[in-house]
């Protein structure tokens, strides 16, 4: 059992200090000046075509939500008719 257990943990030792590490380029610079310039565009949409529908889903979902809201409101203060 102990036999085991070293050599298990010699295995898990050798895999993870001869794994390759992937280098990760730095785009912090790229990023900054991205959302930096001046150029009119609210920040919440600089990121492209993914942020703009991120927010269009956003307030659709936040508009439909509070008209089903209200909806729902006026069904449940309304009594309904007693046949």
């Amino acid at each position: 059992m102990l036999r085991n257990l070293l050599a298990l943990r010699q295995i898990a030792q050798r895999t993870i200090s001869t794994a390759s590490r992937r280098q990760l380029e730095n785009k912090v610079a790229e990023k900054q000046k991205l959302f930096q310039e001046d150029n009119g565009i609210p920040v919440h949409l600089k990121g492209g075509i993914g942020d703009a529908f991120l927010y269009r889903a956003t307030m659709i979902l936040t508009v439909g939500g509070t008209a089903y809201t209200i909806y729902q409101l006026a069904v449940a203060s309304l009594p309904k008719k007693q046949d």
